[in-house]
């Protein structure tokens, strides 16, 4: 059994940037447990060509500038060389290939256990699991009848294993469009949504949107609930458009269910569909912690800010809008550590 003053549930940017910062606020025995056999969370499981919407300047975690031109989008396995080398120099230290199953309190001190019957106990637990590893697939009809391949965004790498393939891209966010748009020269591909495709201009007046971001303030704005009901909206700054309509993918609403071999589109059209590529999100899901007390009765965890409301010494990083625009992101999850690191440093204490 181990002991720590904070331990820290997830090696991703959230819990790298927590662990990075608990020192400020008095932790200094700290242990990171990462369920995969080594730091970087999700990033090196995405998509080979994945590129940040967020220039490098804007891509740093606390403590340490993402490195190279400051003004160039970084692409997935630069982000997996940072998070590397970030977490080779943190004052804390991380357990991979330890999957956390229960985390539980009694009598002022948290245990959590994991899958291999190792414990570890602390007297602050921070969940920074994020939501990737619980991809969303939605239930349409007729599915378990498809004969072809249904992939969700998670399982996709490379555009050359669908090439010469007709394939369907559900979704409308900005990993749809860019797998939509590598597909595109190789397969036969539209793009299956809901609603339109909204844009959002990725250098109005000449600065990329983030520098907007910053300087509006807008950024760090404690506007939760708000931003909540923002439309899905596409960053762009003309080459994915332009893409797209060079190589012929089309924009569909969305099938209205499978066939045996394809799809029935929303205006009764039926045809064939060799693959239909899920980038439908992902759910924020937290099994380790439903014998704690945290979750409500859909499992959403109880919180403001990221601490929780229902149990002492527990909080939350990198959930999005968990305060403020930029939650989620390299950017902002420093920022959310260091609210509920302050607050749950005073309520530990207490």
């Amino acid at each position: 059994m181990e002991h720590a003053d904070l331990v820290v549930i997830g090696a991703g940017q959230s819990g790298l940037a927590t662990a990075a910062l608990a020192p400020r606020h008095g932790f200094t025995r700290i242990l990171v447990l990462e369920a995969a056999a080594e730091p970087g969370g999700s990033w090196p499981r995405y998509y080979d060509s994945l590129t940040l919407f967020s220039p490098a300047r804007y891509s740093s975690l606390p403590g340490m500038r993402f490195p190279g031109a400051p003004d160039r989008y970084p692409r997935r396995d630069e982000v997996v060389g940072y998070l590397r080398d970030y977490a080779r120099s943190l004052p804390a230290g991380i357990r991979t290939s330890t999957t956390v199953t229960s985390v539980t309190r009694q009598d002022g001190t948290w245990s959590v256990r994991a899958e291999d019957g190792r414990e570890f106990t602390a007297r602050a637990v921070i969940a920074a699991t994020g939501d990737y590893g619980t991809p969303f697939v939605p239930d349409v009809p007729g599915q378990a009848d498809f004969g072809g391949r249904v992939l969700h965004a998670a399982g996709y790498h490379r555009p050359e294993t669908f090439a010469g393939q007709r394939v369907v891209v559900v979704g409308g966010g900005n990993s749809a469009i860019q797998i939509a748009t590598e597909l595109g020269p190789l397969a036969d591909t539209t793009l299956a949504t809901r609603r339109p495709v909204g844009w959002t201009p990725q250098r109005p007046l000449g600065r990329d949107l983030h520098w907007w971001l910053k300087h509006t303030r807008l950024d760090v704005a404690p506007i939760r609930q708000l931003l909540k009901k923002v439309p899905v909206s596409v960053l762009d700054d003309g080459h994915y458009r332009t893409a797209l309509d060079q190589h012929g993918v089309d924009r569909r609403d969305m099938f209205s269910r499978f066939t045996a071999d394809g799809v029935v589109w929303a205006d009764g059209t039926k045809e064939g569909v060799d693959v239909v590529l899920l980038a439908t999100g992902y759910r924020l899901t937290f099994p380790y912690l439903t014998e704690s007390g945290a979750l409500d009765t859909s499992g959403a965890p109880l919180h403001r800010g990221g601490l929780s409301t229902a149990v002492p010494g527990l909080g939350f990083i990198g959930m999005e809008f968990q305060r403020s625009f930029s939650s989620k992101t390299l950017r902002g999850v420093g920022r959310d550590a260091t609210h509920v690191l302050k607050r749950m440093r005073t309520a530990v204490a207490g």
